[in-house]
């Protein structure tokens, strides 16, 4: 288990507690009565710990080298039933966006998403979730195939933007998030979002529509990252933490703001801490959000979408 600077109290109890298991399978001794007094120790220290996070440490939590990404999620939501579709039909298959059909409860569900790379190697392939234009397009690709058969859609947003590379430009990166925001807004089935991780700039603007958008406990949601706020407005990173608190980006602020729908609960200690709790509560959105939307035709659909981002951040001028 990897743990954050401001986890460092839970890192000494956990070694405690395993030094304590060791000592005891070594001797013979009984220490179940000193190891759930840990335990209890551990838990409530969590829970104390989390209780009070910053909106930068939410930012550290949503990067967490061990929490799942996207595929996990599309396994898990899917019930190994997930088959991942390739290629935008036009340039090449994209690593950084995934996508594919699942069956949730027995509903085929279309399924995109970044996938960040589980190692090092797979972080580079993937360019750490940073999608190039022909992503965005095979997302669309998919969306539409989607659409043509009548099943629901759901986005899995984690990113921290897309690929800011020279080819990605050459290949219209703009284009290509904005035919995908104009054409969502047409989709004529239902969009289920989830943020269950990093959610930065246009990049995950562009598979970001939906009828319902979600946001995990711990997730961050914004036009810009901390740093590069920070290092925009202050010429240094080191004011990150004061970019992270004006800039608004946690579940709750954006729930405060309008611009969700929801918060997903995550496990006490965050999604990496207990994996299959954290499928579960987005699995139960998931489907309560689809029996929602499954009894609204698809004109009324796409108008109630437009309309509930149409009116963001609309303000009067006297």
């Amino acid at each position: 288990m990897n743990y954050l600077d401001f986890e460092e109290p839970l890192r000494q109890l956990t070694e405690e507690r395993e030094r304590m298991a060791e000592l005891a399978a070594s001797t013979g001794i009984s220490a179940a009565d000193t190891l759930q007094s840990i335990d209890e120790k551990i838990e409530q220290l969590t829970r104390d710990i989390y209780s009070q996070l910053t909106a930068w440490q939410k930012v550290q939590v949503s990067r967490h080298p061990d929490r799942p990404y996207v595929l996990a999620y599309m396994t898990a939501l899917s019930e190994g039933s997930f088959i991942e579709l390739h290629g935008d039909r036009g340039v090449k298959d994209d690593k950084a966006m995934v996508g594919g059909l699942g069956m949730v409860e027995g509903q085929p569900v279309m399924f995109v998403g970044q996938q960040k790379g589980i190692n090092a190697k797979m972080r580079m392939i993937r360019r750490f979730g940073m999608a190039n234009p022909e992503g965005y397009r095979k997302a669309l690709r998919l969306m539409r195939l989607a659409e043509k058969f009548n099943i629901p859609v759901c986005c899995l947003i984690d990113t921290p933007g897309a690929y800011p590379g020279l080819e990605a430009e050459e290949r219209g990166q703009g284009e290509a998030i904005a035919r995908n925001i104009y054409e969502m807004f047409g989709l004529r089935v239902p969009i289920v979002v989830f943020i269950i991780g990093e959610g930065a700039s246009g990049g995950a603007l562009g598979i970001g529509v939906g009828d319902r958008v979600y946001m995990l406990q711990y997730t961050w949601y914004s036009v810009i990252s901390p740093e590069s706020c920070s290092s925009i407005l202050w010429r240094s990173w080191d004011f990150k933490e004061k970019a992270a608190e004006a800039l608004k980006l946690t579940a709750d602020d954006m729930l405060a703001l309008g611009l969700v729908d929801g918060v997903v609960p995550e496990p006490l200690g965050g999604a990496h801490r207990k994996p299959e709790e954290a499928f579960a509560q987005v699995k139960k959105t998931l489907l309560e959000a689809l029996q929602d939307l499954r009894r609204i035709k698809p004109e009324k659909l796409v108008a109630q979408r437009r309309e509930k981002f149409l009116k963001m951040a609309v303000y009067l001028e006297k």
